[in-house]
C-alpha cells in the first residue's frame, strides 16, 4: 500500500488545506452557488445600484464613506426617499468624517420625514476619543437580501466627472453579486448599524441556506475591522501563494514594509508583480509618498504604472487567474487595521480573467515607471515618458483622510533616519518639507513658549479627559478570566 496517496486523490485535499488557511486567516468561510459580475466605473456602478434601489419592495441597505451634496448624491437621496414613502425599509449608514459637509446642513431631513432611518457611523465621542481615528470606510449597497454592490465608487460626481468643464470621470471598480453571500453582505451591514443604535431585528435578516443559488462562483466576503487585519494577512497569503502573476490595482499605496517585502520576494522569483497606481491624485502628498517607496520595488522586479487620467480610485488585486479581490480597502495601514473596510474576494477562474482582462486594458491608459541610470524614479507625465528613448509607456476616491494614513510615515522617516536605504529625490523633498515644518514649530516654541504650552495643554486636555472617563466607566467592569 502506498505511502502517499495519488494525485488526484491528493487534489482534493490540498485544496481543502487552502480552504481551511484562507478562512482562518480571513474569518470569512467561502460561500459557493452566487453570481458575480463586474462593473467599471460609475457609468456600470450607478445605473446598476439605482436601477436595484428603484426596484425594491422590501428593503434598501445604503453603507457609504462618502456621500456628497451634489448632483448624483441628491439623486439617490430622492430616490431613497421615494421608496421609503412606498414602505420600503431605508436605512442608510454613512461615516462622520468622509462625509463630513453632510453634517452643515439636512441633506437626508427629506429621507427621514419619509420614514427612512439614517445614521452616522464614528461620529466623535469623549468616552472613545481614540476611536476618531476608525473610519467607516465600506462603500456596501444591499436590496431586499437578493442583489447586493461592493465597490470602491462612493456617491459624488467626482465619479461622473463633468465633460463640459473637461473634468474626466475617475476610474473605480465594484461588483454586483447575487446568491447565498448576500447573507454575509446583510450581516456586515446590520453588525455595522448596531454600533450605532439598536440593532436590525435578527429574524428579518437573511440566512445562507435560505438563498437560493445563483450561479457557480464561490464568494468570500471580508468584512474587516479595526485590529483584526483579516485582510491583511489574506493579502499577505495572496502574494505569497502567488506563482505567476499578482496584478493590483490601487488608490492610496502607503503598504507596510512586510507586503513590501512580500511583493519584492514574489517578483525576484519570477512571479509577473504588477502595481496600477494614481499620477494625479485628489491627496497629492499620499501620491508623493507612495513615489518614495518605489525603487526597491523596481529594483526588486515589480512593474509599477501610473494611471494618466485624473485619478484611479479602484482597489482590485488578481492572482494567478484564479483568485481575485475588489472592495474598498487600499493597500495602506489604515484600511488594513485602521478603518471597518468590506471585499469580496472570488475565487472563479472566469471571473479572475475578467478582472485581469480589465487591468490589461486600463494599462493602455498608463504610463510605466522605470529606474533611471542614476536611480531616481521619475513620475513624470505621459508626453514626457513618451519623448525618452528607451522607456516603455503603455498606450498613449473617497477621499481618504490625511489622519489615518499618516500612520504609514513613522515606519518611512524611522528607515530613513537609520539610513537603511538611500534617499533619492523623492524621498528627500518630503523629508526636507517634514524637517523644515519640525523646525518652524521648535523655533516658535522658542520665540513663544506660552503659546506653545496652550497648544500642548488643548491637545493633550481632552485626551486625559477621555482616558480618565474610560477608567471611570470600566471601573467596576469583571477582569478577563485567568488563563
Amino acid at each position: 500500500m502506498p505511502l502517499t496517496p495519488r494525485s488526484d486523490d491528493a487534489r482534493p485535499q490540498r485544496r481543502q488545506r487552502v480552504e481551511d488557511v484562507f478562512a482562518r486567516v480571513t474569518g470569512a468561510p467561502l460561500v459557493p452557488g452566487n453570481d458575480v459580475r463586474l462593473l467599471c466605473d460609475a457609468t456600470e456602478n450607478y445605473p446598476a445600484w439605482l436601477a436595484a434601489i428603484e426596484s425594491a419592495t422590501r428593503s434598501v441597505h445604503l453603507e457609504q464613506y462618502i456621500v456628497r451634496d451634489d448632483g448624483i448624491g441628491r439623486r439617490f437621496r430622492d430616490l431613497l426617499v421615494e421608496k421609503a414613502r412606498t414602505g420600503v425599509r431605508v436605512r442608510v449608514l454613512y461615516d462622520w468624517f468622509g462625509s463630513l459637509a453632510l453634517r452643515r446642513g439636512g441633506f437626508f431631513a427629506p429621507l427621514v420625514a419619509a420614514g427612512g432611518e439614517v445614521r452616522v457611523a464614528s461620529p466623535p465621542r469623549l468616552a472613545a476619543l481614540l476611536s476618531v481615528a476608525s473610519r467607516d470606510h465600506r462603500k456596501l449597497l444591499v436590496v431586499d437580501g437578493r442583489e447586493g454592490f461592493v465597490s470602491g465608487l462612493c456617491i459624488g460626481d467626482d465619479w461622473i466627472g463633468d465633460p463640459a468643464a473637461g473634468r474626466e470621470p475617475w476610474r473605480d471598480t465594484g461588483v454586483a453579486l447575487r446568491g447565498p453571500a448576500l447573507a454575509d453582505l446583510e450581516s456586515a451591514f446590520a453588525s455595522a448599524w448596531a454600533r450605532e443604535g439598536e440593532p436590525i431585528p435578527a429574524d428579518t435578516l437573511p440566512r445562507r441556506e435560505a438563498i437560493a443559488p445563483a450561479g457557480d462562483v464561490a464568494v468570500r466576503v471580508i468584512a474587516s475591522s479595526p485590529e483584526e487585519a483579516g485582510l491583511f494577512r489574506f493579502d499577505l497569503l495572496i502574494a505569497a501563494a502567488a506563482r505567476e502573476r499578482l496584478w493590483l490595482t490601487d488608490a492610496y499605496f502607503m503598504a507596510t514594509a512586510p507586503y513590501r517585502q512580500a511583493l519584492c520576494g514574489a517578483a525576484r522569483d519570477g512571479v509577473d508583480v504588477r502595481l496600477l497606481l494614481p499620477h494625479g491624485s485628489d491627496i497629492e502628498w499620499i501620491a508623493r509618498f507612495s513615489r518614495s517607496l518605489y525603487r526597491p520595488l523596481l529594483e526588486a522586479g515589480v512593474r509599477i504604472f501610473e494611471w494618466n487620467g485624473p485619478m484611479i480610485h479602484a482597489k482590485t488585486a488578481a492572482a494567478d487567474g484564479r483568485w481575485a479581490r475588489v472592495g474598498s480597502t487600499n493597500l495602506n495601514l489604515a484600511s488594513w487595521i485602521g478603518n471597518f473596510e468590506l471585499d469580496v474576494a472570488v475565487e472563479n477562474l472566469d471571473f479572475a480573467r475578467r478582472l485581469e482582462r480589465r487591468f490589461e486594458l486600463d494599462l493602455t491608459n498608463a504610463t510605466e515607471i522605470v529606474l533611471r541610470a542614476d536611480h531616481a524614479v521619475p513620475a513624470l507625465p505621459a508626453a514626457a515618458h513618451a519623448r525618452r528613448e528607451g522607456e516603455r509607456r503603455f498606450g498613449a476616491g473617497s477621499r481618504s483622510r490625511a489622519l489615518t494614513n499618516a500612520a504609514g510615515l513613522s515606519g518611512a522617516i524611522g528607515t530613513a533616519l537609520r539610513g537603511q536605504r538611500t534617499l533619492d529625490r523623492s524621498d528627500a523633498s518630503w523629508l526636507g518639507a517634514l524637517g523644515f515644518a519640525l523646525l518652524a514649530v521648535a523655533l516658535l516654541g522658542v520665540a513663544f513658549p506660552r503659546l506653545m504650552a496652550l497648544a500642548g495643554a488643548v491637545t493633550l486636555v481632552p485626551l486625559g479627559a477621555a482616558l480618565l472617563l474610560q477608567a471611570w466607566l470600566g471601573r467596576d467592569r469583571p477582569g478577563p478570566p485567568a488563563r
